[in-house]
C-alpha cells in the first residue's frame, strides 16, 4: 500500500466543512464556500504547479494499488449521508435566510465535487458495479444523463463544433450554461435512442438508459417531497442546480477555444493533450481527484486518476481550477487573459 495515496483523502475536508455548515449556525454555514473560493485560489497564487510526473515503477504501483479506488468508494455513502442530513436540517426553525443559502450552497459543491466529480472518474470503469456508483452520486445532482453524453458524446467530439461541453473561443460562460445544458441532454437522448434502434428495440423501452435515468430520479426527488415536503425539496433543487453549474463551469474552462483540425467532412483528428486546458496546481488536483490533468485524461480516458500525467505540449490554464472558474465569471478577465495565451498557442503550431 502506498502510504502517498492517502493525500486523496484531503478532499474530505470540503465534506467535513459542509458538515458543520449543516450542524452549525451563522457564518459557518458558509465555510466550505469560503475554503473552496476564498482559500484554495488565494493559497494557489503562491504555490508553483507541480509538473512531475511518476516514474514507470510508481505508476505500475500506483496501478495495482486498490486504495486508491477505496477512496472514491467510500464517497458514495458520505455523499448520502451528507445529502440526508441536509435534508433534515435545512429547514430548521430559526434559520435566517442567509444562513439556508448557506447550506444549500453547501450542499451544491458537495454535489458538485463528490456527487458529479467522483460519480465522472467511477463513471469511466468498466467494472459495472463502479458504474453503477457512477450513476448513484450523478442522480444526487439529478444528472444522471451526464453518464451518457460524456462518455458517448463528449469524449468522442471535445474540441469540435458538433461537442456541446466544449466553450467557444469568445463565449461568455453565461451564454454556455444555456447551450451546454440544454444540447448536452438532447445529445444524450439522441444516444440512448440510437442504441435502442441498434438493437431493434423501440425507443420507449424500459431499456432505454434516459428512461431510466429519468425514472430514478423522478422516484428520489418524489421520495423527498413526500417525506420532507415542497420547501425542502426546493432546496434540494436548488443544491442540485448549484452542482450542475460547477460541473459546467469546469467544463468551460477545460476546453475553452480549442479546436482539433477537421481531417474530412465530420471527421478530426484524435484529441490530443493539446485540446484540453491543463492544471498541475496541486490543491485544485487533490480537491477534484486530478481532474485539472484533463489533458491527460482526453487523450486516455480510461486512465485512473491517480495515474494522469503532465505533458509538455498541455496548454496550461493560469491558476487552479477553483480560481480559473472564478476568473472564468468575470467573461472580460476571462476573455484578455485566455484569448492571450490561445494567440500564443495558434502563433506556436504556425
Amino acid at each position: 500500500m502506498n502510504i502517498k495515496a492517502f493525500k486523496y483523502l484531503s478532499p474530505l475536508i470540503v465534506y467535513a466543512l459542509a458538515w458543520l455548515a449543516f450542524t452549525k449556525n451563522g457564518w459557518l454555514t458558509w465555510s466550505p464556500m469560503l475554503y473552496a473560493w476564498l482559500l484554495l485560489p488565494l493559497v494557489e497564487l503562491f504555490i508553483a504547479p507541480d509538473e512531475k510526473n511518476m516514474t514507470a515503477a510508481e505508476e505500475e504501483l500506483a496501478k495495482k494499488d486498490v486504495v486508491y479506488d477505496y477512496m472514491l468508494y467510500i464517497i458514495v455513502p458520505l455523499q448520502f449521508i451528507g445529502l440526508y442530513k441536509f435534508l433534515i436540517v435545512v429547514d430548521q426553525p430559526g434559520l435566517q435566510w442567509w444562513e439556508v443559502t448557506g447550506r444549500v450552497w453547501s450542499m451544491g459543491l458537495l454535489c458538485g465535487t463528490f456527487g458529479i466529480n467522483v460519480g465522472h472518474e467511477l463513471g469511466h470503469r468498466i467494472n459495472k458495479l463502479e458504474q453503477v456508483f457512477a450513476k448513484a452520486l450523478l442522480m444526487t445532482s439529478l444528472y444522471m444523463h451526464f453518464f451518457i453524453e460524456h462518455n458517448k458524446g463528449h469524449h468522442k467530439n471535445v474540441a469540435t463544433p458538433l461537442d456541446p461541453s466544449s466553450a467557444r473561443l469568445n463565449e461568455p460562460v453565461y451564454f454556455f450554461y444555456f447551450r451546454t445544458i440544454t444540447l448536452s441532454y438532447l445529445s444524450a437522448w439522441k444516444i440512448a435512442n440510437d442504441e435502442m434502434r441498434k438493437k431493434g428495440l423501440p425507443v420507449f423501452n424500459l431499456n432505454n438508459e434516459m428512461l431510466q435515468a429519468h425514472f430514478i430520479q423522478l422516484l428520489f426527488v418524489a421520495a423527498i417531497f413526500f417525506a420532507l415536503g415542497w420547501l425542502v425539496t426546493l432546496y434540494f433543487l436548488c443544491a442540485a442546480v448549484i452542482g450542475i453549474i460547477l460541473l459546467e463551469t469546469v467544463n468551460y474552462i477545460e476546453h475553452y477555444g480549442l479546436q482539433r483540425k477537421q481531417t474530412a467532412p465530420g471527421k478530426y483528428e484524435r484529441a490530443m493533450p493539446c485540446h484540453s486546458w491543463n492544471s498541475d496546481h496541486v490543491l485544485g488536483r487533490l480537491m477534484l481527484f486530478e481532474l485539472s490533468r484533463h489533458s491527460d485524461h482526453h487523450y486516455l480516458a480510461s486512465k485512473k486518476y491517480q495515474l494522469l500525467q503532465h505533458h509538455d505540449d498541455a496548454p496550461q490554464l493560469p491558476t487552479g481550477y477553483p480560481g480559473s472558474m472564478i476568473l472564468a465569471l468575470i467573461p472580460p478577465a476571462w476573455f484578455y487573459i485566455m484569448n492571450r495565451k490561445i494567440k500564443q498557442l495558434v502563433n506556436n503550431n504556425t
